[in-house]
Formats: C-alpha cells, structure tokens, sequence
C-alpha cells in the first residue's frame, strides 16, 4: 500500500475522476462509460443505488449540469490493482463527501465504486 500521494496509479485515477466531473463527458454515454467499470455500482448522495447502466442514462439525459468543483481530494493505492480516491464537492451549494474505489482493467483505469455523503459546512 502506498502513501497517501501521488504516484503513476493515483494520478491515473485522479485523472479520470476529474474527467468524471467534467459536464461534456457527463453528458457523454460514449465517454463516460469509457471509464466506467462493467462491474460499476454507486450509492449516491441521493441515497440511491445505481449500476453502470442507470448511472451512464442519468448523466446523459441530466439537465444541463452545473460545474461541480472538487477539493481535498487524496489517493491511496490500496494494491496492485486498486487505488482509492476521497474527496469533497461543492455543487451549486451542496456539499458531498466522496469515495471511489479505481480498479485497473488491462493497462486502463476503471471506477469500479463510487460513494457520496452529504454534509454541511
């Protein structure tokens, strides 16, 4: 396991939930379930659990999204195969602690699981 930081696992994963957050590839099914594991699954903010498919049809006929900052976001590769990601976000006001587990798939960088908790500043 390595320390929190960044090394070649973490900043792939990084990387690829800072496309996430981005609207074009939200509205994208293409582009976000590029980075979508198959095996994808979230419990949103919301309280609701999504799979990859629910997930990817939500973003892409969403309103159009407002841009959602990220802050404090750390990593930590948890094995070979796994780097884990926390970070918080503030859209529109409405703040969400954030957990997402990144799987390796053959040399690309996959979210396998995601987690949000809102809270209160």
């Amino acid at each position: 396991m390595s320390e929190p930081g960044r090394n070649e696992a973490v900043e792939a994963a990084v990387k690829g939930e800072l496309r996430l957050l981005d609207p074009e590839v939200r509205r994208s099914p293409e582009l976000a379930g590029a980075l979508l594991h198959p095996d994808f699954h979230e419990f949103g903010a919301s309280g609701r659990h999504w799979d990859r498919a629910a997930i990817i049809d939500m973003l892409a006929t969403a309103k159009e999204p407002a841009p959602v900052s990220a802050s404090r976001m750390r990593g930590v590769q948890l094995s070979a195969d796994v780097v884990h990601l926390t970070f918080d976000t503030d859209d529109n006001g409405r703040h969400v602690h954030r957990s997402s587990l990144w799987r390796r798939a053959g040399e690309e960088w996959l979210l396998y699981f995601h987690q949000g908790t809102p809270f209160t500043e």
